[in-house]
């Protein structure tokens, strides 16, 4: 698997221009508009084409979403058109710098101390915190209008407007009737101008975390899914592209292991940030290869312990060159979880023990999406 989430518009913006690199061979149209639909995975989309037949059947191709394989990261990765190591938004949450020592630093909600801390929009603006140009923000330049049919909330969120990072029109959507009818709104117009739209359903996932993945719930709102997009499919004019693909996928939780109840995964250590499948380890300084050592032990073959720089050596973060963003939000260690185990913070996330579904790692149910394609 050689292509990423990040190659997705890159790919799109030749095809609107109808020249250029287009490395997943995305077809020339007037519109373009990628919807991602958050937790469709290429290995449970697979399994379950008898539910998701047009889907299954219109997949072009499979990509990564990258490492860590969650939204934040991915959101980021495939507006940016660049991997985490360029981009900086490491992960679900992550250490930052503070007056004693590291606080933490959730990406998605974009808040401070946890999902439940300040928000965190005027102590670390959007567009400073990732300083990168967007992709999208290279299509308005261009001269392609740009267009966002998502939850109306999403517009001024952090994370939203640290990774686009460009003005658009607003379709509200906070379901998939009005999904479908943002997205045949783009699209119908005379002219030949230009328009790329970034459209987001979010209940998949949803649905994964609270019942798991390919539970009757998840099963449900693929159904939904499908029945929109068939429907697309149908009615979108012959000059415009619908794009569909996920953010990540997703594993079940099995092995549990509770990072609060044993004392010796906090000895000499800052910060836990991260989620229940990718864990971002701050040591106390001089500590880091003790900390490393007694967590290889606790863990075993539940999950690998890296270094930074092991990690950074590997290329889990992108094969691009780390740029020095990333490379200071980067935990000592990176912890990614094997098979199906997860590690909760049940003190600083009550809510992650209950979850059944997971995502983050490096199992090809967490990292492969598919890019589905209108022709």
């Amino acid at each position: 698997m050689t292509h990423t989430l990040a190659d997705v518009l890159p790919s799109v913006a030749a095809a609107l221009h109808d020249d250029g690199d287009n490395p997943l061979a995305v077809a020339p149209a007037r519109d373009i508009v990628v919807l991602l639909v958050d937790g469709l995975g290429a290995r449970l989309l697979e399994r379950h084409r008898a539910t998701a037949p047009t889907l299954a059947g219109a997949a072009r191709a499979t990509l990564r979403a990258g490492f860590p394989a969650t939204t934040a990261t991915s959101i980021t990765s495939l507006a940016v058109g660049a991997p985490c190591a360029v981009h900086g938004i490491i992960g679900y949450s992550f250490g930052l710098p503070a007056d004693d020592g590291r606080e933490s630093f959730n990406a998605l909600r974009w808040r401070t101390g946890g999902a439940e801390g300040p928000d965190a929009r005027q102590t670390h603006p959007p567009e400073q915190f990732q300083p990168v140009t967007s992709a999208v923000q290279h299509l308005a330049a261009d001269g392609v209008g740009i267009h966002y049919v998502v939850p109306g909330y999403q517009m001024t969120s952090g994370l939203t407007r640290a990774a686009f990072r460009a003005e658009g029109a607003l379709h509200a959507a906070d379901d998939l009737a009005a999904v479908r009818a943002g997205i045949l709104e783009v699209v119908a117009h005379d002219g030949t101008d230009r328009r790329f739209a970034y459209a987001y359903h979010p209940a998949l996932d949803m649905n994964g975390h609270l019942f798991g993945a390919e539970s009757p719930e998840w099963l449900a709102e693929l159904a939904r899914v499908e029945a929109v997009v068939a429907d697309l499919m149908t009615d979108l004019p012959t000059d415009a592209t619908l794009l569909v693909t996920g953010d990540h996928g997703m594993v079940n939780a099995g092995t549990v292991v509770d990072l609060d109840g044993e004392a010796a995964f906090r000895r000499d250590v800052e910060l836990i940030a991260g989620e229940a499948r990718v864990r971002h380890v701050y040591a106390a300084a001089g500590a880091v290869s003790d900390v490393a050592d007694r967590w290889r032990g606790l863990l075993g073959s539940r999950a690998r312990v890296a270094t930074r720089e092991q990690a950074l050596d590997e290329g889990w973060f992108g094969q691009s060159p780390v740029g020095a963003v990333a490379r200071d939000r980067i935990g000592d260690l990176v912890v990614a979880a094997q098979a199906d185990t997860v590690m909760v913070c049940p003190a600083d996330e009550p809510l992650e023990p209950a979850m059944a579904g997971h995502h983050g790692s490096w199992t090809d149910d967490e990292q492969l999406v598919p890019l589905i394609a209108s022709r």
